[in-house]
């Protein structure tokens, strides 16, 4: 049915980047496709049924032909590793910056160099990132590039060679880490097993889980599901859900492959 005169289409807010770059009508195709859409805006129904059981808590960065490229360029196994440095760092930084929009602002006004009052936002004190090592330090520089000061922490978490679960072998944080907002970072959320133990020895620290921010750049649909579950006040912010995760970006990124 048309648009009535005088009748506008419904718009949907999107997350804009400083290169004024949003969703062209082929990245949006895209993302159906992939079964990554825009969840910003869209009602739950609209979206594929793996991430109806998840619920708003997973966030993902509108798609676009740029982190479209990305995205390949990382999949792709010919890829050399210098490219794949450089375009992981790219589109980890798109990550972070969404990441710190997540974050408490308070209203201020500040004096510009010409005598004019102006209205503006900062951030609230009180954050920091903790990296799970070691993929998740390949998170930490775009972090720090953002907030210079910003304090991180670091968890090593690696499976029991018997068990084969989860097991922390090492954590260190900011003495006050319970009274903060924090920036969890891990890259690729396969099954969701070393965050969640991650998650519990912040918990353990005082960190209440809707103080958490999961930063991460691809995860499966059973991998954010597992965590939201476990922990239905966790954010996660990722750019794709998708059933086969790229599990060798750590591997290539710090050139051990």
């Amino acid at each position: 049915m048309g648009t009535m005169p005088g009748e506008q289409e419904p718009v949907h807010r999107q997350i804009r980047f400083a290169d004024g770059s949003g969703s062209s009508n082929e990245g949006d195709k895209e993302s159906e496709e992939s079964g990554s859409p825009l969840l910003d805006g869209l009602p739950l129904q609209e979206l594929p049924k793996d991430q109806q059981q998840v619920g708003p808590q997973l966030k993902l960065l509108p798609m676009n032909d740029q982190i479209r490229e990305l995205q390949t360029i990382i999949r792709d196994r010919s890829t050399s590793r210098g490219d794949f440095v450089f375009s992981a760092d790219r589109l980890i930084r798109l990550v972070v910056e969404e990441g710190l929009n997540q974050l408490p602002y308070t209203e201020c006004t500040v004096t510009t160099p010409t005598g004019y009052k102006y209205d503006g936002v900062k951030f609230e004190k009180g954050n920091c990132g903790v990296s799970i090592m070691r993929s998740g330090e390949a998170m930490e520089q775009g972090l720090r590039d953002c907030c210079r000061s910003i304090r991180i922490g670091k968890i090593l978490i690696q499976s029991d060679e018997e068990t084969q679960k989860a097991k922390v072998y090492y954590a260190k944080f900011p003495p006050d880490i319970y009274r903060r907002k924090v920036l969890l970072m891990y890259p690729i959320l396969s099954t969701g097993n070393t965050v969640i133990e991650a998650v519990k020895v912040l918990i353990e620290h005082g960190v209440q889980p809707a103080c958490i921010i999961l930063l991460s750049l691809f995860s499966t649909p059973h991998g954010a599901i597992s965590i939201i579950q476990e922990f239905p006040d966790i954010t996660i912010l990722t750019t794709e859900v998708h059933p086969v995760a790229p599990t060798h970006f750590g591997q290539k990124y710090f050139g051990t492959d």
